[in-house]
């Protein structure tokens, strides 16, 4: 996948600058993509010149002018195309994996502190996913809005990164518990 195509599904359901793209990708496209603001400023660029999206001007009175981008036809034709084609499964490269791979060899105090930090950041993460799926869903029920919602794409990439949080907060909780006990098995009393 290409940062074009996690930049024009974000596009889908309204205009947005160039500045609230980046907000929409760290509340709800980070889950599965992760960009930096520059990158998309440079995407919406080539998006544009590619005729994928069309931006416009907003003048403001009390602020700078900003650009609204929306996709076009060519841009959905884009994503027809994308979603058509095969996937190829992805593949976890993480250092802290490494780092694990390694616990037998080296001293393990950083490395358990390196895991309850991101176990952390996952329920911090968690807590995020819930309030996201909770204001998509309003006060229906998660099978009332998966069955009757509008658009159901965000809220089930969502539920995706709920389950990746919560599976890297369960395996670096299990990892820390596993580590603590062999230090602790194999210091001198």
């Amino acid at each position: 996948m290409a940062l074009r195509h996690a930049v024009l599904a974000a596009l889908l359901d309204e205009e947005l600058s160039g500045y609230q793209l980046a907000k929409a990708f760290d509340l709800g496209v980070a889950n599965f993509w992760y960009a930096q603001p520059q990158q998309l400023y440079a995407e919406l660029t080539r998006l544009e010149r590619d005729g994928l999206v069309s931006g416009r001007e907003v003048v403001q009175e009390s602020r700078p002018n900003k650009r609204l981008f929306r996709v076009t036809d060519a841009g959905l034709a884009e994503l027809e195309e994308f979603t058509a084609a095969s996937t190829k499964p992805s593949f976890i490269r993480d250092d802290l994996l490494v780092k694990v791979q390694a616990a037998d060899h080296v001293d393990t105090t950083a490395l358990v502190a390196q895991l309850t930090e991101r176990a952390a950041f996952a329920r911090a993460r968690i807590d995020l996913f819930g309030k996201l799926l909770r204001g998509m869903r309003g006060d229906r029920t998660e099978e009332e809005f998966l069955r009757d919602g509008d658009r159901i794409g965000p809220y089930l990439t969502c539920l995706r990164g709920l389950a990746f949080e919560e599976g890297n907060r369960d395996w670096c909780e299990r990892t820390v518990a596993t580590l603590r006990e062999r230090r602790q098995a194999s210091s001198p009393r």
